[in-house]
């Protein structure tokens, strides 16, 4: 039996890279599947393909900054399949700039993306999961558990999803929704592709981690489908690296 059978997913940032990844693999694993995306032509294009699959999916265009749009999200998940299991909070950004450097309005384009999302995400999965359970998955950073050079505002953004990830488990652990967060370390992406496979930076990330390869963005769908599912039933308030050794070293 597939892993996430009849369960009803909404996975943020899914036109792309890890999002996509992990859109694509829920449907395979029995999904329903909410993919939403501020590049609509991309989450389509994703929705189009685990159709073609045979998979349950619609696509729904979404600023993940805006209460608004998140209230739409829900709003279609329920007509469309009528209730939510699963929230993935993927959808991130990071503005490489010399933490002195940062201006406010950097700081919080950052912050709105990277944790008000989050906070506007789960606050409407709660009321939506009080009833019979859930789990929220919220997608963090080695940055959160390391520091980062040159990305003062992503670090703390990620910093804040890893602790606002700990606080809802506690909150809300009694009625039976898991809150839990994954640390993504170098993970080849099209969005960083460009930098992780170039041979003249490439030796310098492989030197970061323990293991021989980079990851890449389905290491991260699979932990992510495994932390959502019942096998991780008694599991909630964690920050699970996936970074191939990166914080051990």
């Amino acid at each position: 039996m597939a892993r996430l059978q009849n369960k009803i997913a909404i996975i943020t940032g899914a036109g792309s890279g890890m999002g996509e990844a992990t859109a694509l693999t829920f449907a395979q694993q029995g999904a329903k599947v909410v993919a939403t995306d501020i590049n609509t032509e991309a989450v389509e294009a994703v929705v189009a393909r685990i159709k073609e699959e045979g998979g349950e999916a619609i696509a729904v265009s979404h600023n993940v900054a805006s209460r608004e749009d998140w209230e739409n999200v829900y709003a279609q998940a329920i007509e469309a399949f009528g209730a939510v299991n699963i929230l993935v909070n993927n959808a991130g950004i990071s503005l490489a700039t010399p933490f002195n450097e940062q201006t406010e309005a950097m700081w919080d384009k950052v912050y709105n993306i990277n944790i008000d999302s989050v906070m506007l995400g789960m606050q409407l999965a709660i009321k939506h999961m009080e009833e019979n359970g859930g789990s929220i998955v919220n997608i963090s950073s080695t940055a959160a558990l390391t520091g980062m050079a040159g990305a003062g505002a992503y670090t703390a953004s990620k910093g804040a999803v890893s602790a606002i990830t700990r606080a809802a488990a506690v909150d809300y652990g009694k009625k039976n929704i898991r809150v839990n967060a994954i640390n993504p370390g170098y993970i080849v992406t099209p969005m960083s592709a460009p930098h992780m496979e170039n041979p003249q930076y490439k030796a310098h990330f492989l030197n970061g981690i323990a293991l021989p390869e980079l990851g890449t963005a389905q290491n991260i769908a699979d932990t992510v489908v495994f932390l959502a599912s019942d096998e991780a039933a008694h599991i909630s308030g964690i920050n699970l690296a996936v970074d191939g050794g990166m914080t051990a070293k």
